[in-house]
């Protein structure tokens, strides 16, 4: 199905659900509803899967998700290892054990605060010393301090995950209509309308699940969501030998380092490019860049050795709290919200099963995250643009 558009307009039922964004919380959400025997249209401005969801580092960590979320990605974190089972297609799960170290006593104060109190809530990280940290990762600096261990982390493949989503939400009867901007809107009777450029479609219930866009989604039906925006640069080296074994940060959250079977290392942690989100426009900030590779090298010396062989940037959403956006959409039912949460990569898969249950009137296993904190008519509006 290279064009689903025109079939959409051809339809003359109304969709059960209509979901407004194809990354990892659109998709999920989705493909559970759809599984379930609803009738499912996904709306995505992109390729499916090609925007925040597609271009970040795809680490699978316990070490910087919020202590709140932690419950929610050891069960993600489950359905990331067993894909395959699930999701019905390969997303290229590599599982490993993860350190955040310390370079500075006060990363050392901070990653012994981070791993007491995550530990406390279920996570299996433990803190160690610099002798145990090199022998489990030997590649690892002589300046390092201190580090916390965790026992189960890992990465996916990003781009491989798109791909099987949008293979499963096919199989699954989702109608999928990519490279579709969304432009508004509308509660019409017992449902929703909503306009694009190719027509407009109806649905009992809506999902707005557009990351960054996610504050002018909720304006179009007079909800004010503050959403920040942050441009994420990742760097990957060329094909070189085993140089490291574990998903590795430091405390800070300015680095997150992982090496790939076939040997590239994917370098990130948050150095920030520029960009607007109004314009859908994100560049690479060139010193940025230069202290993130440096960074890395100090970390994992070897690295000195190789070179950087492409460099990308990227969108990544958060609440004011870093927790997700997910519930029901105040004052509207049957409209619902779910995205932007630090480190969502992780969590998503799980809190996107759990909107599909939301939205099926299920009992849920766990609680959502409602808006009703973050949204306030006192607070200034959120600014699209982020200094260069």
């Amino acid at each position: 199905m290279t064009s689903p558009s025109p079939n959409l307009r051809r339809s003359s039922q109304k969709a059960d659900l209509i979901v407004v964004g194809g990354g990892l919380a659109g998709a999920t959400t989705a493909l559970f509803a759809a599984r379930a025997g609803m009738r499912v249209v996904l709306f995505e401005r992109e390729t499916l899967g090609r925007g925040a969801s597609g271009v970040n580092a795809g680490t699978l960590t316990l070490q910087m998700t919020r202590l709140a979320l932690i419950p929610y990605a050891l069960k993600a974190h489950d359905m990331w290892a067993n894909a395959r089972e699930w999701l019905g297609h390969d997303v290229g799960v590599q599982l490993c054990e993860g350190l955040s170290v310390a370079f500075t006593e006060a990363e050392e104060a901070l990653l012994a605060e981070r791993a007491t109190k995550r530990a406390e809530a279920g996570a299996p990280i433990k803190l160690v010393t610099t002798a145990q940290a090199c022998a489990i990762e030997p590649g690892l600096s002589d300046h390092v301090l201190s580090a916390s261990h965790a026992t189960l982390d890992g990465f996916a493949d990003a781009t491989l995950t798109g791909v099987a989503y949008r293979k499963a939400l096919l199989e699954a009867g989702v109608v999928l209509c990519e490279n579709t901007v969304v432009r508004s809107v509308q509660p019409v009777g017992s449902g929703f309308e909503v306009e694009t450029a190719a027509g407009v479609a109806a649905g009992r219930q809506l999902l707005l699940a557009g990351g960054v866009w996610l504050e002018e989604m909720a304006g179009w039906l007079g909800v004010h969501l503050p959403i920040k925006t942050l441009v994420n640069q990742l760097a990957v080296t060329e094909r070189a030998p085993p140089v490291m074994r574990t998903v590795l940060g430091i405390a800070s959250g300015l680095l997150s380092l992982k090496q790939y079977p076939h040997g590239t290392v994917v370098i990130g942690g948050g150095w920030q490019g520029s960009g607007d989100r109004a314009t859908n426009d994100h560049r690479i900030e060139p010193e940025s860049l230069i202290g993130n590779v440096r960074l890395a090298q100090h970390t994992i010396p070897a690295l000195r050795q190789s070179r950087i062989v492409r460099a990308w940037s990227g969108f990544e959403a958060e609440t004011d709290d870093a927790l997700p956006a997910a519930g029901p959409l105040p004052g509207h039912d049957g409209a619902w919200i779910l995205g932007s949460v630090h480190s969502g990569y992780t969590s998503l898969p799980y809190l996107g099963r759990l909107m599909a249950d939301a939205i099926l009137g299920r009992e849920l296993a766990d609680p959502l995250f409602p808006i009703d904190r973050l949204i306030s008519p006192q607070r200034p509006h959120n600014a699209h643009s982020i200094p260069a």
